[in-house]
């Protein structure tokens, strides 16, 4: 009679976290099999769920209706800074890109277009996941988000000379072989607190901007003259100098310098991406007009530059 009692128990608390989280209990049973909560085992085989244990199911069951897979959950609960989370949200986002990618492959089909002649369409939707699924593995992170983001829109055409091919195939050595950025942990910790906030959208937002900004370079300066100067006259100051922001940035200009990503993946990602050296160049000509304007920039460039590294020489 009390083993009986004993297991009534037992069974009405899986009931009540079966019906708390929405899940079944052959679900619940399933997720502790893979290690996604671990509730008590009791000395007859039976399993206790405590309220963190519930906590995780009901996180689980909201993650799988979003189509999360198992693993991608595993690596979102064992994060407690939201980076993995946000990680899947940009493949999510790429996903989606791509999947506007195929419905238009298929609608050419569909318009009569031969199957031979969609080959290489269907190349360029791999290979475009290939560069940005390792995009975001180097560059971990709120730094890995943005730039996959950044590139992904140039990676929609379709590779027609040797010379594409070539670049591509130097792309995916350099991001195989690339070390990954490594922040001091205390710029980590700013960076992620700062960014954990900003998603795929504002990403995106700051991209779009960046792109009309240097569209249009003279109406660009002439529209925001006084924002521009008070933010020159900030990057100016010691306060600014002996800031997070500063240390962040200028490691991250040191590892683009030392790392090969400025030698070897921005001109291979050039003649990769028509659209990209387009691009590029008009990055060019909008950051000429914005020294020539304010020639101290560039003095500040280089004095900041030498000064960074003389620190970091003397740090280590």
């Amino acid at each position: 009679m009390l083993v009986y009692d004993y297991i009534e128990v037992i069974d009405m608390l899986i009931n009540e976290v079966s019906k708390l989280t929405g899940l079944t209990k052959k679900a619940i049973e399933y997720y502790a099999l893979q290690g996604l909560v671990a509730p008590a085992v009791l000395d007859n085989g039976y399993r206790e769920y405590s309220e963190y244990d519930v906590g995780l199911l009901h996180k689980i069951c909201v993650l799988r209706k979003l189509d999360v897979s198992t693993d991608e959950i595993r690596s979102i609960l064992a994060d407690k800074t939201n980076a993995a989370l946000q990680v899947v949200s940009v493949r999510r986002e790429l996903d989606f890109q791509r999947d506007a990618m195929k419905k238009a492959i298929l609608e050419k089909l569909s318009s009569g277009k031969p199957y031979s002649e969609i080959r290489v369409d269907l190349k360029t939707v791999d290979k475009s996941k290939t560069i940005t699924e390792k995009l975001l593995d180097a560059f971990p992170g709120y730094y890995g988000r943005f730039i996959c983001l950044h590139f992904a829109r140039f990676l929609n055409e379709p590779i027609k000379t040797e010379m594409q091919q070539s670049a591509f195939d130097t792309m995916i050595s350099f991001l195989d072989n690339i070390p990954p950025l490594d922040l001091p942990q205390d710029l980590e910790d700013y960076l992620i607190e700062g960014t954990e906030h900003i998603g795929t959208k504002q990403i995106s937002e700051i991209i779009e901007n960046t792109k009309k900004s240097i569209e249009n370079p003279d109406e660009f300066l002439s529209d925001n003259k006084e924002l521009l100067e008070q933010d020159l006259a900030y990057k100016q100051s010691d306060e600014y100098k002996n800031s997070p922001a500063y240390k962040v940035m200028e490691l991250m200009k040191e590892f683009n310098s030392t790392s090969g990503y400025n030698d070897v993946f921005i001109p291979a990602m050039k003649q990769l991406s028509n659209s990209y050296s387009e691009y590029y160049h008009q990055l060019e000509i909008a950051n000429e007009k914005l020294i020539a304007k304010y020639p101290e920039i560039e003095k500040r460039r280089r004095f900041d530059k030498g000064n960074f590294r003389k620190h970091k020489i003397k740090d280590s």
